[in-house]
């Protein structure tokens, strides 16, 4: 009973290990590839001298009350996906955040 215990444990942890985050797969592609695919990103930041940052959102509203027929929209905020590409048009880097700030409002720190 142990030895089954202990293997399932090994076998769980074995499995998180090894499973990529699904944005790795963008890591070492091209911004061409994955524009063909994402289609357009809301804004694009210019990055100095590293290239430049796609930035994908979408907007989640909450429900102001938990009233199971309203359409009021409450507090709302952005899920953001952050593509950094480089010069050369390739995926270095990829990021989520969750923000209040609006597209427009968004700089490159």
């Amino acid at each position: 009973m142990k030895k089954l215990l202990l293997l399932t444990i090994l076998s769980v942890l074995y499995a998180c290990s090894t499973n990529k985050n699904s944005s790795d797969k963008w890591i070492g592609q091209s911004k061409k590839n994955l524009i063909k695919t994402w289609g357009p990103p809301i804004r694009t930041l210019n990055n100095a001298e590293k290239g430049e940052i796609l930035i994908y959102g979408q907007q989640v509203y909450a429900n102001a009350n938990n009233d199971e027929g309203s359409r009021i929209a409450g507090p709302n905020h952005w899920i953001y996906t952050y593509i950094y590409a480089n010069n050369d048009g390739k995926i270095y880097l990829y990021k989520i955040d969750k923000q209040q700030m609006t597209p427009q409002e968004i700089a490159v720190k």
